[in-house]
């Protein structure tokens, strides 16, 4: 069967703690290299991923270009606004073109139903870039993060903050599969999704909600937030009162263990979400959370492609 990666639970615990593994070894194996420097196994060679983009994008189109470069493969960019599929034609006949042309097929999108569907008619691997409903590839790049700076991901006490976003239904999924714990600060009405939650809970995993910030700060190991303002979102005045009580600051920081890590999927909107104090402090590692995206996607595309 074709491998896609829509979710982390496709790939299952056992293979996520894997590619995790690779990705910090091939990180750690280029220290100091240009960034276009092709890997010497080169694992990817000649295969061309095709990326679609119906959602404006910097961190996951940069690096999954990079990502598969350094592989020693290539990539193809498309915006949904300048091809065939923006004027209309279906994700079934564009799942059958780009399975012809390309080797895997990335898309961020909207509902997740598109993403779904691509996978359900291509004859090749596809990725979820993003959708409404999760974001499994941040989600990589941020276990990483945790890891790479001292965090055993089993029992891990991770606090959330604001919106229960995408990005939320994805880090409590990953919860389920590798055994940490979620105390989720959200105002009532923005909740993440039921499902993932009762499948993490099902796993094991303690995930908690919180009506106030400092609930799910204390005592945290990691502190993550994400914009409040989602593109194309409505009725964003009453959202951004709802979400200001959960503004990540130096004193909601202060509650966190002394040596908590700040992290933020980016991009972010300072004042609102997070303060300046914090994310450019020494608690914050959100650069090298935004370097990750490449690294950990380089071994999402070598698992589709069944090398991992």
């Amino acid at each position: 069967m074709t491998r896609h990666f829509l979710n982390l639970a496709d790939a299952g615990g056992d293979a996520v703690a894997a590619m995790l593994g690779e990705a910090i070894d091939r990180k750690a194996a280029r220290a100091g290299w240009p960034k276009g420097r092709v890997e010497a196994d080169a694992p990817l060679a000649g295969r061309v991923l095709a990326m679609v983009f119906e959602k404006n994008s910097t961190r996951t189109r940069v690096s999954f270009d990079i990502a598969i470069r350094q592989l020693g493969g290539s990539a193809v960019l498309l915006d949904a606004g300048t091809t065939q599929l923006g004027r209309g034609e279906s994700i079934a006949d564009t799942a059958r073109v780009l399975s012809r042309m390309a080797d895997a097929i990335m898309l961020r999108t909207d509902d997740h139903a598109k993403v779904e569907e691509l996978a359900h008619y291509a004859q090749v691997p596809v990725i979820n870039g993003l959708t409404d409903l999760s974001h499994p590839c941040q989600i990589m790049a941020d276990l990483q993060t945790m890891m790479e700076h001292g965090k055993a991901l089993p029992g891990l006490e991770v606090a959330w903050l604001g919106d229960g976003n995408n990005v939320l239904n994805s880090l409590i999924e990953a919860a389920g599969l590798m055994k940490f714990n979620i105390r989720a600060g959200v105002p009532e009405g923005y909740e993440s999704d039921a499902g993932f939650a009762a499948r993490a809970r099902e796993s094991g995993a303690r995930i908690e909600v919180f009506r106030d910030a400092a609930g799910a700060a204390r005592g945290a190991d990691v502190v993550i937030t994400d914009t409040w303002s989602s593109m194309g979102q409505p009725h964003m005045e009453a959202k951004m009162a709802a979400m200001q009580p959960f503004q990540v600051n130096g004193a909601l920081m202060s509650l966190a263990k002394p040596d908590a890590l700040f992290m933020h999927c980016l991009p972010a909107h300072r004042g609102e979400e997070v303060t300046d104090a914090v994310i450019d402090g020494p608690a914050s590692v959100v650069w090298d959370e935004a370097e990750n995206r490449i690294h950990a996607q380089k071994s999402v595309l070598r698992w589709v492609f069944e090398q991992i």
